[in-house]
């Protein structure tokens, strides 16, 4: 049986929410169907590379610099295509979707483009050539609906559009009392403190600046709980200054980028999300299967995974002091916070598992397989 040859197209392959969902959708899809190819684009940005390779992914880098040098690799991505036999091309957010297209008019090779934010979001050149070049493919897939209603309503495309929420692996993302207290260990954190963490991209669209003042609310109130804020970005000068400036360094821990975040989540007892937009946040996913309680803005997709009161709490986008204020009401109430935290992972389980989504996507390949 000839295998389904699949070409995914990223920027980069950083740990982001769309980079991360890579390996951990490979590991699940059926290999013995399709074969899988990725090319990116930034070397900088190789943390997922790993991981592909491990799960059996077949990655090339074709080096470029900035969003329009991107564009000018289609000539190499078009010979890859011919030469590995690649049957169908698979884009990850806007520019290299751009590239996709350029290549689908000049191969005639299926493309497929799965958005990761709402177009409101985007730069004003983004979403001109968004509009401009949609139609040059054959499938555009929403991350949520949220995602997919934004296309419908700023685009206006003659192609079909349909959703494939996000998934996480229920079965791999699962609490480990043991890893979590080796963390706490690493880092002097009492086992009995109650953790307040969020693992995230350092970037304006995380609203880190936002958690840092709800935290320091939280810690003004409950001056025993202690903080984990895992990961790395543009914005990691200015927050480290705003941890200096709020007097959080005895409270909260900055372990910096992690690959394997298995066992921070473990440690987190309430995730507390500040993003401004999402499209469907995969650590989200990641946090409610590792039975950690959300706190969370109404960013995006959010709303579509969080139920209120049932399985999370919900605050507008920018009220710090409602993150705070409910942070501190989930402190001061364990029972509660048990109860949010086993919803999670059963919310998890029975309507976001990656199964389902690998089942999905492997439907839509074999559709639009010539």
């Amino acid at each position: 049986m000839n295998r389904i040859k699949i070409l995914h197209i990223i920027k980069s392959l950083g740990r982001g929410g769309a980079e991360v969902l890579l390996p951990e959708t490979l590991k699940l899809h059926d290999q013995t169907r399709f074969e899988f190819h990725y090319i990116y684009f930034l070397p900088w940005k190789d943390q997922m590379v790993q991981a592909l390779k491990d799960a059996n992914g077949k990655v090339t880098c074709i080096e470029a610099t900035n969003n329009l040098k991107i564009l000018g690799k289609s000539s190499e991505v078009i010979d890859y295509c011919r030469s590995n036999s690649i049957e169908i091309i698979h884009c990850h957010l806007p520019w290299s979707g751009f590239l996709g297209r350029i290549v689908a008019r000049r191969t005639s090779i299926p493309v497929i483009y799965t958005e990761h934010n709402i177009q409101e979001r985007y730069h004003i050149a983004t979403k001109t050539l968004n509009k401009i070049s949609f139609n040059y493919q054959n499938l555009a897939i929403g991350v949520s609906e949220d995602a997919t209603q934004s296309i419908i309503n700023n685009i206006k495309p003659e192609i079909p559009v349909e959703t494939v929420l996000n998934g996480v692996n229920t079965d791999y993302f699962k609490k480990s009392i043991k890893e979590g207290n080796s963390i706490r260990s690493k880092y002097g954190i009492p086992e009995n403190a109650c953790v307040i963490g969020n693992i995230a991209v350092f970037r304006a669209q995380k609203a880190i600046p936002d958690w840092l003042k709800a935290f320091k609310e939280v810690n003004r109130n409950h001056p025993e709980v202690y903080g984990l804020l895992v990961g790395a970005g543009p914005k990691e000068k200015e927050i480290k200054s705003l941890v200096k400036e709020f007097n959080l360094e005895d409270r909260l821990i900055l372990p910096g980028l992690q690959t394997d975040t298995l066992a921070y989540f473990s440690a987190i007892d309430i995730f507390m999300m500040s993003s401004e937009f999402e499209g469907l946040p995969i650590a989200l996913l990641e946090a409610m299967s590792m039975e950690c309680a959300v706190v969370s803005t109404k960013a995006g997709g959010v709303v579509e995974v969080i139920q209120e009161e049932e399985n999370g709490l919900l605050c507008a986008v920018g009220d710090y002091n409602c993150l705070a204020q409910k942070t501190s009401a989930l402190i001061a109430n364990p029972k509660k916070r048990m109860k949010l935290q086993i919803a999670a992972r059963s919310r998890t389980i029975n309507n976001f598992s990656l199964k389902r989504m690998v089942t999905e996507l492997e439907k839509i390949y074999v559709d639009y397989h010539k």
